[in-house]
């Protein structure tokens, strides 16, 4: 019997893939953290912050665009290659992206060319992350005994909340320690340049990751189809019911985990680095509630851990925010968002594995890119321009409710057509069918 399926592999395995995933995401999400100092230094306004502020949330979201083009390109390149070749080449890309912001000048330095520098930046980010989260979760789910999937795959979103509580730690700890010139003139690049030092690490776990069984026994034919078009033509339906299961979370992701601390310090007034900090306790929080709720979606099936909280975060989202605004405080701001993560904790813990379980093994990682990074481009990706936007516009201090609102309606929607039931078991996975809605 092969090393990779003992029960101390298993655990091996879990802990390289949840340590790679998340300094993998780290890279990705401290640029959130750091949006208003890089506004203000890489795309001036001529003194209009709020100018500035749009531009450097478009940034962030033009990454987005090379979402799906890097879900495709790396989850094909999964599908042949091997789960364990995608995750080392993806992680080998973020690295090279860390050390390009990190050592970008500003634009006081080099004019047009330090925008367009992190611009490219973010688009090499959007296109590792863009198969990062298809590989993981399929090789966290091939790995799991059949029934644990979605304890293992739950695993995927841990390693994103760890990554969120090292890039709150680390901008609590700069915004805490520095003054704003400080900040300004060096500071901002220290999580960036910490994303760099640890890569390595990442790449030399991945490295020594097994490949998954399902993968290794899936032998491709010419049938397959591991191309675009075959996967729109015979997984569409997979797709789309794909989409409709991320909006919610990534959505909330972006509005209530990333841009949250800076959204508040804008609106309300609220310390920075204290909005950190509650971050960072309300994410630990969820952190734990994730792989409970996948535990607990091995029993009782996907589908109710998915519908309920969403439901619950529809109730909540608007009297939280309103509460909230109406005698904004750190106090309240830690209960609001430690109900928001509550909500989507138990949301969070089963969904990897709910979509990862659409597609058969041949096709998984294409599969779940195309529906998982269309869904993040259209509806994480801007959340924070949008949100931004909103508030200046409407004058509003709690705009990110309708769009919050309207992305969680979406989700709940797409829970009516998820399958009842237990979750599959059986040797080998294999696409759900979605012939009609359950009843």
């Amino acid at each position: 019997m092969k090393r990779a399926h003992k029960p101390v592999s298993r655990k091996r395995q879990i802990i390289a893939a949840v340590i790679g995933n998340t300094l993998e995401w780290y890279d990705f999400i401290v640029y959130g953290f750091m949006t208003g100092i890089i506004s203000k230094l890489f795309f001036p306004a001529d003194g209009n912050e709020f100018i500035s502020l749009l531009m450097a949330t478009a940034t962030f979201g033009v990454g987005f665009f090379m979402r799906p083009v890097g879900g495709v390109l790396l989850g094909i390149y999964a599908d042949r290659k091997g789960r364990k070749a995608a995750m080392q080449l993806i992680m080998a890309i973020m690295a090279l992206v860390s050390l390009l912001i990190a050592c970008a000048p500003p634009y006081a330095a080099i004019g047009i060319a330090a925008p367009l520098l992190i611009v490219i930046a973010r688009l090499l980010q959007g296109f590792a992350t863009g198969g990062e989260y298809a590989s993981a979760t399929a090789f966290l789910v091939e790995t799991a005994p059949a029934n644990q999937r979605g304890l293992y795959g739950s695993w995927q979103l841990v390693g994103q909340m760890l990554a969120i509580l090292g890039g709150a730690g680390m901008g609590a700890l700069i915004t805490h320690n520095l003054d704003q010139g400080q900040l300004e003139a060096w500071g901002w690049r220290l999580p960036f340049l910490v994303g760099l030092l640890i890569a390595p690490v990442g790449l030399w776990i991945r490295r020594y990751m097994d490949e998954t069984e399902a993968f290794v026994e899936a032998t491709p034919t010419a049938a397959d189809p591991v191309g675009l078009s075959g996967q729109l033509q015979q997984n569409h339906r997979h797709i789309l019911l794909t989409i409709g299961l991320t909006i919610p979370g990534t959505a909330a992701f972006y509005v209530l985990l990333v841009n949250m601390p800076a959204y508040v310090h804008r609106q309300f007034g609220l310390p920075l680095d204290q909005a950190f900090a509650i971050q960072m306790l309300a994410v630990a929080w969820m952190t734990l509630l994730i792989p409970l709720s996948g535990a607990l979606s091995d029993r009782i099936g996907r589908r109710p851990l998915l519908l309920w909280p969403y439901f619950g975060l529809l109730l909540l989202v608007y009297p939280g925010f309103s509460w909230l605004a109406a005698a904004p405080s750190i106090e309240r701001l830690l209960v609001v968002q430690l109900l928001f993560c509550t909500m989507l904790g138990l949301s969070y813990g089963p969904a990897p594995t709910a979509v990862s379980e659409l597609f058969p093994v041949k096709v998984r990682s294409t599969g779940v890119s195309i529906g998982y990074n269309l869904a993040v481009m259209i509806f994480g990706g801007f959340a924070p321009f949008i949100v931004t936007w909103l508030a200046g516009s409407t004058g509003s201090p709690i705009a990110p409710v309708y769009y919050l609102l309207v992305s969680t309606a979406l989700g709940v929607l797409a829970c009516y057509f998820l399958p009842r039931g237990r979750a599959v078991t059986g040797d080998e996975l294999t696409a759900i069918p979605l012939s009609q809605p359950p009843h």
